[in-house]
């Protein structure tokens, strides 16, 4: 070992063996290279190590290097070094290649997972690189396969932000987004669009008889049943606790009547299912109906449902009512 770098928060090693040719056939970025722009790129390249935990890059720290990872594992995170991983790095791929072609900041933390040997490049050797058309391609695709993630990444976040963690079902940021669309469009098309707010029955003694694990085994299977039985065009929303919200586009109020009667029926027929915990008594429900009234607002419309919901619990619950 020679020398201690530091490059951010990562305390990195130099280390004394060379490169061989043998390293840089494994990376993915040098595949189909010719020869004598390896043999160029074998003399630049400074074989290092990170432990377990050292931070190779940050969005805190500039970085001037491309790293080959040889052997070890590293991970990305997107926001915090707190946050969940989005991808590991192993051998074969590259770190850092995206600050390195633009010289800006990182845009996420790249963190060793266990001892990590590296091959890296300055930018001052950029040139090497437009010697090579094929590494060149090669780093394009790499970049495009980045973008491709990235978008994933985008669109992954933007629809868990509007899921239910426990249950799957859409959330109330959901409903408010597609009531303001479907309403909209089916005002616009001379559509009724209607609403279904349904309560399970006596929650709370379910809770206390069977444990809160219980209850959230039996939120799931209603929202499993339940959405089994709806149109794609349908939005099953957990709107809070054990309460739910179903937005019918396209339904007019009689039809919304006979939706939620098969809903009913379709959980009062569970009378036990299997769970993580073991066999549990299903639950029943009791559901408010209302239809959209020209230039309802959401909040108006969820009101109207739940007095309906509101009649169906005081006439005995596992009804409809609307």
């Amino acid at each position: 070992m020679t020398k201690i770098i530091q490059p951010g928060a990562a305390v990195m090693q130099l280390v004394e063996w060379r490169a061989e040719m043998r390293h840089l056939n494994q990376a993915r970025l040098l595949d189909n290279v010719d020869e004598p722009c390896l043999r160029l790129m074998q003399e630049a390249f400074e074989p290092c190590l990170i432990e377990a935990g050292g931070i190779l890059l940050s969005p805190l720290e500039h970085n001037h290097f491309l790293y080959l990872v040889l052997e070890g594992e590293l991970a990305v995170h997107l926001d915090s070094l707190d946050s969940h991983p989005v991808r590991a790095i192993g051998p074969g791929d590259c770190a850092g290649e995206i600050s390195f072609m633009d010289n800006l900041h990182p845009s996420a933390y790249v963190v060793a997972l266990k001892p990590t040997v590296l091959l890296r490049l300055h930018r001052r050797a950029m040139p090497l690189l437009t010697r090579s058309p094929k590494l060149m391609q090669n780093l394009a695709e790499l970049l495009c396969q980045r973008v491709r993630l990235s978008d994933r990444l985008i669109i992954n976040s933007e629809q868990n932000a509007n899921l239910d963690t426990l249950t799957g079902s859409f959330n109330r940021r959901w409903l408010e987004h597609i009531y303001n669309r479907e309403s909209t469009r089916c005002a616009f098309n001379g559509q009724p669009l209607s609403v279904l707010m349904l309560d399970v029955d006596r929650f709370k003694d379910y809770n206390d008889r069977h444990g809160h694990l219980a209850g959230d085994h039996a939120l799931c299977l209603v929202v499993d049943t339940l959405g089994k039985l709806l149109r794609p065009t349908d939005s099953l929303v957990r709107y809070g606790g054990e309460e739910f919200v179903i937005l019918l586009p396209d339904m007019a109020l009689d039809d919304a009547r006979n939706v939620g009667e098969r809903l009913r029926q379709s959980l009062e027929a569970i009378t036990s299912f299997r769970s993580p915990i073991g066999t549990l008594p299903g639950v029943t429900i009791s559901i408010g109906v209302a239809p959209m009234q020209p230039k309802d607002e959401l909040e108006t419309l969820i009101h109207t449902a739940d007095q309906a919901l509101y009649q169906a619990k005081a006439r005995g619950r596992n009804r409809v009512c609307g």
